[in-house]
């Protein structure tokens, strides 16, 4: 069985420590993996309208015209692909692209290409086509397939946006039927608790896993658009 590598220099003490927390890291590991286990074996979900969005240009450097609408059925590459949609707080009350939802949008840019081989995925915003891409365009977004919500209730539907029209950011899964039938599977937002105001989708940055890999941990640092 693989042990921690004992470095020079190393006490008693950290190598018996280090191997308590090798072991409550493993634990953790099987418990996600059991939580992931769950999630997959949902019931069906019920049926959803098929939304229209608005997308711009595939190029992000082609400008912002024309644009076109496109169903949520319609995102789908096929009928056995699920499809994973971000929502973006960005647009109506939320007038500055949020930072928290840009550091996480940065980090799928960079794996888009991966998860395209085995599910469609999507960024989903209420701010109009130009307002987005032009923020996608000076993050250097050009992986990703960027979507306006224009007026249709999605985001407020899947409860990333309230009546007054103040954003949340959610990620939601779909799989789509042979009839072409659109199906909530599953959505998660940051609050998932009273006492649980942002760790919700933790899991979607790996930002948050290798500071607290760190001995100051998280801390209350917190992502700005100004770097």
């Amino acid at each position: 069985m693989l042990r921690h590598t004992r470095l020079a220099g190393e006490s008693a003490d950290y190598l018996a420590a280090r191997e308590e927390l090798r072991l409550a890291e493993i634990d953790l590991m099987r418990h996600r993996e059991k939580v992931a286990a769950q999630r997959r074996a949902l019931p069906q979900g019920p049926p959803v309208d098929d939304y229209t969005f608005i997308e711009g240009p595939v190029d992000l450097d082609a400008g912002d015209t024309p644009v076109r609408e496109v169903t949520l059925s319609g995102l789908f590459s096929a009928p056995d692909r699920p499809l994973i949609v971000y929502h973006f707080m960005y647009g109506k009350l939320q007038t500055d692209p949020c930072p928290m939802c840009t550091l996480w949008i940065d980090g799928f840019n960079g794996i888009a290409h991966h998860i395209v081989r085995n599910a469609d995925f999507a960024i989903a915003a209420a701010a109009d086509p130009p307002a987005l891409r032009q923020h996608a365009r000076n993050r250097g977004w050009h992986r990703l397939r960027l979507l306006s919500c224009g007026d249709s209730t999605f985001k407020y539907d899947l409860g990333s946006e309230d009546k007054d029209g103040e954003q949340d950011s959610t990620i939601s899964v779909f799989t789509r039927d042979g009839d072409g039938t659109c199906r909530h599977f599953y959505s998660t937002h940051p609050r998932m608790a009273d006492d649980i105001d942002q760790r919700g989708i933790d899991l979607l940055a790996p930002v948050w896993h290798l500071l607290d890999l760190t001995p100051q941990g998280r801390g209350d640092w917190d992502a700005s658009l100004d770097y």
